[in-house]
């Protein structure tokens, strides 16, 4: 930096006044050594003062990681233990078999959840279907027949049911005790649609025709044929699962294991059905 120093200037007559120039540079180095002093001693100060922390605070700190720690741990126990209660109190309301019958115990083992058995069984379409085709869904498994009238009362229901908790996770099956497609269709459209039932003896055509104009969709359940041997009015599937009346129903996991079982009709409406049903839809 330069500045004019006006006492040393010295003016020849028609001369321009002569310029001293001072340098001020010592000084300034001076100042910037006793600033960097300063800096410096101010950063040792500050290293020499640290950051102390309070020992309590540290034992505070530690006692709420803990408590949250112990919180977080009870929690995740509860949401599955509060699950399968749910499924429990739910099902129990609605009258699940605490036992089942021998045929569906491996090994003698007669308590829930025991594995589904497979079947194969053909679809209106003559197409074979699987319950195992439907593993990672929940099913629930209805077996009827169209001679039941039980099952015709409670057909309403469960169609009902199926139409509002259908989704990618659940299926309802009704698996139909009887000898050819004309009597289940008629037995659907006598508990659904009584005024499109055909007059005289349901065939096939008249039948499908029916169906189609009163039910062009269809119905939310699928219904597969399960026919009898001889003159007997159980199917061979049913016949296999012990089933020696009809209805009763078997509520299978995404697994494939029965985790509820009913014997006789149900209002599958009631909210403590669908609380049950979607206990284990939502649970697995």
């Amino acid at each position: 930096m330069t500045v004019e120093d006006p006492e040393t200037s010295t003016k020849a007559p028609g001369e321009p006044a002569a310029k001293v120039i001072a340098s001020t540079g010592d000084n300034d180095q001076g100042d910037q050594g006793d600033q960097g002093d300063q800096g410096g001693q101010g950063k040792a100060a500050a290293r020499s003062r640290g950051i102390v922390i309070d020992p309590r605070v540290l034992l505070v700190g530690g006692a709420v990681a803990v408590i949250g720690v112990a919180v977080l741990a009870v929690f995740l126990w509860m949401v599955p233990t509060a699950a399968a209660r749910e499924f429990k109190a739910a099902c129990r309301g609605l009258k699940v078999e605490p036992r089942l019958v021998p045929a569906l115990c491996p090994n003698g083992q007669c308590t829930l959840p025991v594995p589904a058995p497979d079947f194969t069984a053909k679809d209106v379409t003559g197409k074979d279907v699987k319950l195992s085709d439907y593993r990672g869904k929940v099913v629930l498994l209805n077996f009827w027949a169209s001679w039941c009238g039980v099952c015709k009362t409670e057909k309403p229901g469960l169609n009902a049911m199926a139409g509002e908790m259908a989704s990618d996770d659940f299926v309802v099956i009704a698996m139909a005790s009887d000898h050819s497609w004309a009597d289940p269709l008629t037995s659907v459209l006598e508990s659904l649609a009584p005024q499109s039932v055909p007059q005289g003896k349901p065939t096939m055509d008249k039948v499908s025709a029916a169906f189609r104009k009163a039910l062009p969709n269809g119905t939310p359940f699928k219904v597969l044929l399960d026919p009898p041997d001889g003159d007997n009015n159980i199917g061979k599937i049913t016949t296999s699962w012990g089933i020696k009346a009809v209805p009763e129903s078997a509520l299978i996991d995404r697994s494939g294991n029965i985790r509820a079982y009913f014997v006789n009709k149900r209002d599958w409406q009631s909210p403590v059905a669908q609380t049950c049903l979607r206990s284990v839809i939502d649970g697995d």
